[in-house]
Order: C-alpha cells, then sequence, then structure tokens
C-alpha cells in the first residue's frame, strides 16, 4: 500500500454530491475508508448529526456546500470542496476563506486520496493543507485562469502565499 494511503485506512469520510456517479467514483476510490455519502443538502446534515467525520468532501453547487463547509468547520471536520461548474478564482478564494481545507477540481478526482490523506496529514501536525494542495493544482489553475489569475487579488495570493510557508521544506513547494 503507497505511504499516504496508510492514514486513510479506517477513517470515516462523508461524501456529498447531487450525482450519483460522482459519488459512486468516490466511494470506489476512498476504499480503504468507510465512506458516507449524501445525494442533498438535508441528508448531508443527517448524516453530520447521527455520525462524527475524519473529513468531508463537498461538492459547492448542487447541494449548498458552502452552507455545508460553515456545518464542517463549527465540528471541526476537515473539509475538501470538490467542483467542476464553480471552478471559478472566486470560488477558490470563498472557499479558502471559509476554512475549506482544499479545493479540487473534479478532473482531478482520481487524486482523492492524496488529497485527503494531505489534510488529514496537516490535521495531525497541527498545520493546514494548503501548501501541498495548492502546489500540486497551481498548474492545473494556471491553464484554466490564465497565468496572471492571480493578480485581480493579488493581495490576497500574496498573504494566503505568505500564511503557507511554516518552513524550508515549505519554501521548496514555491
Amino acid at each position: 500500500m503507497r505511504d499516504h494511503l496508510k492514514i486513510l485506512e479506517d477513517k470515516h469520510l462523508l461524501v456529498v454530491d447531487d450525482e450519483p456517479d460522482i459519488l459512486e467514483t468516490l466511494e470506489e476510490l476512498l476504499d480503504m475508508c468507510r465512506v458516507d455519502t449524501a445525494a442533498s443538502f438535508q441528508d448531508a446534515v443527517t448524516c453530520l448529526k447521527n455520525n462524527a467525520y475524519d473529513a468531508a468532501i463537498l461538492d459547492i453547487m448542487g447541494v449548498k456546500g458552502y452552507s455545508l463547509l460553515k456545518i464542517t468547520r463549527k465540528l471541526d471536520i476537515p473539509a475538501i470542496m470538490l467542483t467542476a461548474h464553480a471552478l471559478t478564482p472566486d470560488n477558490l478564494k470563498e472557499s479558502i476563506e471559509q476554512g475549506a481545507d482544499a479545493y479540487v477540481p473534479k478532473d482531478k478526482m482520481g487524486d482523492i486520496s492524496l488529497f485527503v490523506s494531505d489534510i488529514l496529514t496537516a490535521r495531525q501536525q497541527g498545520k493546514k493543507a494548503h501548501v501541498t494542495w495548492f502546489s500540486l493544482l497551481k498548474p492545473v489553475f494556471d491553464r484554466m485562469f490564465g497565468q496572471g489569475w492571480r493578480k485581480s487579488d493579488q493581495d490576497f495570493w500574496d498573504e494566503f502565499d505568505e500564511k503557507q510557508i511554516a518552513g524550508r521544506d515549505d519554501i521548496q513547494q514555491y
């Protein structure tokens, strides 16, 4: 088993998306975990009321992802925002501001175990996982949004970059 998968063994995850095929795919990709799925906001709220989760994967559109993010933050559950239709610089920024631990385009779903293991490892170390996922996805965002996409909100992104550097290892990510 690859090293990053060890931390996922027997973790309890909540996956919320209004597309059944996405739920099924994520269940398969995260088969080393116990995965609960919800196809609606209300189903997700019920799951959150009745279970303890190690992490949540939340679609932004269709299931009130930002409202669910607020709930997971209050419950201290690390959350990954997963999106296809809301893939914009503004939604990326809003996800970060509201406390998401990662923001992943659906076309990068194949790497979901890496993103989940990253946020769980960072959580164990008392850190945020932004450095790893952002460095992995920055080329994707540059391709989708254009090379200068961060310039429209330069102060926010400069502060984001500054907060992410915790030590020498983090500097190598840039």
